[in-house]
């Protein structure tokens, strides 16, 4: 149950986003800049890298609703969101992928240890500084989103099942503030 009265029928940070549209329009242009936005990445990727920093948190609601988005966009090769999530350094991703998941993932640990020599490896590896800075950015507003939603205590649905429509969704249409109900 949520510690605060919520809007009804939204789930997770779209709940928060109609209790606070103002809030709620600059956290979703964030994402959308982030997840869809310009980038070297493929927004799979993107995806994949929220996906992943939402697991470490343990944040059940943003890893399974950006899992599903990240499911969609690699269409037939859905497998490697679970992959990563079970285990990013033997999943079926390029190594820089996985120099970047380091990176994202001492970010979600202790952004301090993110260190010149993990960086030189994804470098080694062939990330750009837009693909380290991007990752950095990714990881570190998904930490906060991750709090925000757990923080509040929002609606997470336990059927998986509900998770697939949210990340077609979010894999065709983007980040787009729920409307508040009156």
């Amino acid at each position: 149950m949520p510690h605060i009265t919520l809007p009804e029928g939204f789930p997770g940070i779209r709940s928060l986003a109609a209790y606070r549209p103002d809030t709620g329009a600059a956290l979703y242009a964030l994402a959308e800049a982030l997840l869809r936005g310009d980038s070297s990445f493929t927004q799979a990727d993107a995806e994949l890298i929220a996906t992943f920093t939402s697991s470490l948190n343990e944040c059940v609601f943003c890893t399974s609703s950006h899992a599903a988005a990240a499911r969609y966009l690699f269409n037939t090769n859905k497998d490697v969101v679970d992959a990563v999530i079970a285990d990013y350094q033997t999943a079926p991703i390029s190594e820089k992928m996985k120099a970047l998941l380091t990176i994202a993932k001492c970010v979600q640990q202790d952004a301090r240890t993110v260190s010149e020599e993990i960086v030189a490896n994804a470098r080694l590896a062939g990330a750009t500084d837009r693909e380290i800075h991007d990752t950095v950015l990714i990881a570190a507003t998904f930490c906060m989103f991750n709090r925000y939603v757990d923080g509040l205590a929002t609606i997470t649905p336990t059927d998986p099942a509900v998770y697939e429509p949210m990340g077609e969704r979010m894999g065709t249409l983007g980040y787009v503030p729920p409307k508040p109900t009156v």
